[in-house]
């Protein structure tokens, strides 16, 4: 099961990178538990719960606020229940023109083939002073 796991969460992060938004939220459980980094610009509404609240709190404000926002995942590794993604994000805030290439940490847990569960970890500081 934990190769299967590994082959959702890879296929998650290429549909987001072809901006196959639908695809992406279809692979997550209606009740989704998403977490942003704690201090990080967009953890406000922590937890996100269901596909909806991750689009309109976190996926759309990337995709409004931010030029050429990527996520660039340079290793996925299996842990049975849980996946966890090593990368870079990547961008520049519009309203600023300032520029991140931070490293981030993802921790996925699925279920059913599902996406019940995700954690962010990333260089929050990057991403405050972008933002002003």
């Amino acid at each position: 099961m934990s190769e299967e796991n590994v082959q959702i969460v890879r296929g998650l992060y290429e549909a987001f990178g072809n901006g196959d938004v639908p695809g992406v939220l279809s692979k997550f459980a209606n009740d989704i538990e998403w977490r942003e980094a704690d201090n990080f610009i967009y953890a406000d509404g922590n937890p996100y719960v269901g596909p909806t609240a991750v689009l309109e709190g976190v996926f759309m404000k990337f995709a409004t606020g931010w030029d050429n926002f990527a996520v660039h995942p340079d290793s996925i590794l299996s842990a049975g229940d849980q996946v966890i993604a090593l990368g870079t994000y990547t961008g520049t805030y519009k309203k600023t023109g300032k520029s991140v290439r931070a490293q981030m940490v993802h921790v996925w847990d699925i279920k059913e083939g599902m996406a019940v569960k995700f954690q962010q970890y990333t260089d929050t500081k990057q991403f405050a002073d972008a933002v002003i």
